[in-house]
């Protein structure tokens, strides 16, 4: 249930794009064909499902406080959180240029479509936002780290295959001169934010139900109690 949970809140409330609007820069720039913005989301659902789980190992044995106990107890003082940016880079270029190999290998033709997009990857703060977000939410374990890069990666191929849909349709639509380009592209953006704001309603109604319940106990609980307070405190006036 929890995978589920952080599957889906992942893809469409905690959307790279459209809640925290990371990712833009390619999001704009390489989503005026379909084509183009598959080949980009596929590889960036690569990439974080590679660079969050493998950073999570990172965060877990080497990175945080007292991280470095199984290799002895002289070490499990020592606390290298502050090389976290760096070790995240590095492991996020290192899965680029693996990226870059592959689809230069593979498709030719998407590696010429892409251009510079592809290994602008590597500084794609979507990427990097997706180990930051692992690491400051303390997930607990290696699966749930592979479950959120995954989802998140998706999240971002959505996006931007949406975009890039509609964008090709908008060609042949009457776009007021001043909007045309970027300006209409920012309103359906926004427009499209506030759709998937709307499934924050539908994922969370399960957590606010628990909620409700775990009240309607500690009501229960207390009206049981009342009872055995008012005797208890009757004998002590008795006894006084």
């Amino acid at each position: 249930m929890e995978h589920i949970e952080l599957f889906f809140k992942s893809i469409f409330i905690d959307n790279m794009v459209f809640a925290t609007f990371l990712g833009m820069c390619s999001y704009l720039a390489v989503s005026k064909k379909v084509s183009t913005a598959v080949g980009l989301g596929a590889a960036v659902i690569f990439v974080m499902a590679i660079t969050v789980p493998f950073n999570w190992l990172l965060d877990q044995y080497i990175l945080r406080d007292g991280a470095l106990a199984w290799l002895g107890p002289e070490y499990a003082s020592y606390d290298l959180s502050f090389l976290s940016f760096i070790l995240f880079i590095a492991t996020i270029a290192t899965m680029v240029q693996l990226v870059e190999i592959i689809v230069e290998k593979f498709s030719p033709s998407l590696y010429n479509s892409l251009g510079i997009f592809l290994p602008l990857i590597a500084v794609n703060c979507a990427i990097l936002g997706g180990s930051l977000f692992m690491q400051s939410r303390e997930i607990p374990s290696l699966g749930l780290a592979f479950n959120y890069g995954v989802s998140s990666g998706i999240g971002w191929f959505l996006a931007i295959l949406a975009i890039a849909a509609i964008r090709e349709k908008i060609r042949y639509s009457n776009v007021p001169a001043p909007l045309r380009g970027l300006g209409i592209t920012f309103i359906i953006t926004g427009l499209m934010a506030i759709g998937f704001m709307s499934f924050g309603g539908m994922l969370t109604g399960g957590d606010e139900a628990a909620q409700e319940s775990q009240r309607e106990a500690k009501v229960e609980i207390k009206k049981e109690e009342a009872p055995k307070n008012l005797i208890s405190e009757n004998t002590k006036e008795i006894n006084q």
